[in-house]
């Protein structure tokens, strides 16, 4: 585990243990890697012959398609575009050689590239590192534990993810200890993501007109982050 990983590690922990509003920790470092690789391939890395040749076999989903666009960097997406089109026109031309097996070759080749993303490729794999450093700090920092029990929630989503990874690390009373931290954040976390839900339901009962928001008022909204870890409107 080495100390330079650690760190965004801790950070995201302990601000969200110190601010509540921040929710997930492991949210807070998926976005910071997305912000991150999206910076760099707009930035430095997009003239890389390295990245230039994995972007052009990758591509890109339409939800970091749209994000690059958003950014406002129209020239080198345009640059990035350019190339990874002339990659596409390339599969195009071989498959229109091969007349025999020329459906069945771009069946293959074309939907393939729809699932891939060069972007979603890097964040998974910075992401699946975060987490084994996460179980690892959970079992050698005490004050790491301390911070895992002071979160305000984990989405569902990284929730099971790092349990998992935790399930593949540790055996025994140590993956039973991470497993009651956490368990005990999440408990308390969808029970009243579950009561907001209820009463906003009832507030459309005339019966509860009178009665206060609270905490409900956005409860739609705050659902939707606990299942998926974004807010619907992103």
């Amino acid at each position: 585990m080495e100390q330079i990983y650690t760190i965004p590690i801790n950070e995201a922990f302990e601000n969200s243990a110190s601010d509540h509003s921040l929710g997930c920790p492991f949210c807070n470092l998926h976005k910071k890697f997305e912000d991150d690789e999206l910076s760099l391939i707009l930035g430095a890395s997009m003239m890389e012959p390295d990245v230039r040749i994995k972007t052009n076999e990758l591509g890109f989903c339409n939800r970091h398609y749209k994000k690059m666009f958003s950014a406002g960097k129209k020239l080198p997406l345009a640059l990035i575009l350019e190339s990874h089109l002339a990659t596409v026109s390339e599969s195009l031309t071989i498959n229109k050689l091969l007349p025999a097996a020329s459906g069945k070759n771009a069946a293959k080749t074309f939907s393939k590239l729809s699932e891939t993303c060069y972007i979603c490729e890097r964040i998974e794999r910075n992401f699946n590192h975060m987490l084994n450093n996460a179980v690892a700090l959970f079992m050698a920092d005490v004050d790491f534990r301390k911070k895992c029990a002071s979160q305000p929630c984990f989405c569902i989503e990284h929730y099971g993810q790092f349990l998992a990874m935790a399930q593949q690390k540790l055996k025994g009373k140590d993956f039973a200890a991470l497993y009651k931290t956490v368990f005990q954040v999440e408990e308390k976390y969808v029970k009243k993501v579950q009561e907001n839900v209820s009463f906003f339901v009832k507030k459309f009962d005339y019966r509860y007109a009178d009665e206060p928001w609270g905490d409900a008022k956005d409860a739609v909204e705050k659902a939707i982050i606990s299942l998926t870890g974004e807010h619907p409107e992103e």
